[in-house]
């Protein structure tokens, strides 16, 4: 994924790189209509000029950015895979594994809820 690799060069810890990375392709490679963009210096994935989902790096953990309506949906799966999350993130500490399942019915998610969409931020 060419779009990514000036972001995921700038991510000075191996492990962490190595993580993002895995977590952006499988992304890619699960949901190949989504379009993968750096947007806000952030990697992130669009459908129909809509944002679906976003990642950023951090000391401590991964973010993924679902947007808040994704987070309210999802908030007792996201407690129950033991990440942390805050109105507008969800945190995957770096020692955690990745919960794919998750992740893949946010994503699913959004795409269905904004399938209508068509600003790039819900309204």
């Amino acid at each position: 994924m060419e779009v990514f690799a000036e972001f995921l060069a700038g991510i000075q810890n191996e492990e962490h790189r190595k993580r993002t990375d895995e977590v952006l392709t499988w992304v890619s490679t699960k949901f190949p209509q989504l379009k993968p963009k750096i947007a806000w210096n952030q990697p992130m994935f669009t459908d129909h000029d809509t944002f679906i989902i976003g990642f950023s790096v951090a000391k401590q953990h991964m973010a993924v950015a679902p947007e808040r309506v994704a987070i309210e949906r999802f908030t007792e799966k996201i407690k129950e895979a033991g990440y942390d999350h805050t109105k507008e993130i969800i945190r995957i500490k770096w020692k955690d594994k990745v919960d794919y399942s998750l992740l893949e019915e946010i994503i699913e998610f959004n795409i269905f809820d904004k399938a209508d969409c068509t600003t790039f931020w819900r309204k």
